[in-house]
């Protein structure tokens, strides 16, 4: 982005975020932001600092966008809080929880009541009512129902070298910490995956898996003397 580009967009915002203060959204810090012409925030939010949020993005009532987001091109509904996060082409829904440093990448739709924390990724996916993917996972091209818990360390295997592949994840399902999912996969309701299982095969309802190389332990020989 050049000199002349830059500085037409701030011309921009800074109208653009006088007129929503106007209207009664409430700007911490306004100098730090940068608002697009067509973003449209309702009374009553709270923007804190160095908020960058463009294109055609909605931020719906009683939502606060703390310090340090990218949002552009999607939609924040009511109650939602937004840390540290970037988030493009995407649906958030209401009284969600998301950040800090979460990336939602375009293509995903976040259901109400959700929690999407720390160094989580989602890409292409849609997460169900109610569920948690609180820190460090990743999901690719997958729908995940209502109330699953992803644990820490998840990975959606969605790409196998050549093409990407879809999972499906039921409703109530529990995902241990340092699962793979490899793609395609589909995995029913009430499942679940014990810590640390690759999981290649369907799960049917109520089904629990747990895939692990067996545990040896031995005399620690080294530190006799």
């Amino acid at each position: 982005m050049d000199y002349k580009t830059i500085k037409n967009l701030i011309k921009l915002s800074n109208k653009r975020i006088k007129k929503l203060k106007q209207q009664g959204v409430v700007f911490l810090d306004s100098k730090s932001c940068i608002v697009g012409a067509y973003v449209k925030i309702a009374k009553g939010v709270v923007i804190y600092p160095n908020n960058i949020i463009l294109g055609e993005t909605i931020i719906y009532e009683n939502c606060e966008i703390l310090e340090g987001n990218e949002i552009i091109d999607s939609v924040i509904k009511s109650g939602s809080k937004i840390s540290k996060s970037v988030i493009h082409n995407s649906k958030i829904g209401s009284n969600c929880s998301i950040g800090p440093f979460s990336h939602i990448r375009p293509n995903c739709e976040i259901k109400d009541n959700c929690k999407v924390g720390a160094f989580a990724e989602i890409k292409n996916s849609t997460l169900g009512f109610g569920s948690k993917l609180p820190h460090l996972s990743y999901v690719g091209d997958a729908y995940v129902g209502e109330n699953v818990n992803i644990g820490c360390g998840v990975i959606f295997a969605n790409y196998n070298g050549k093409i990407k592949q879809n999972t499906y994840v039921g409703d109530d399902c529990f995902i241990g910490c340092n699962s793979n999912l490899v793609a395609p996969l589909k995995i029913g309701n009430n499942c679940f995956i014990a810590a640390g299982s690759t999981v290649t095969k369907n799960l049917n309802n109520d089904e629990f898996t747990i895939s692990r190389v067996k545990q040896v332990n031995k005399n620690n020989t080294f530190n006799n003397n």
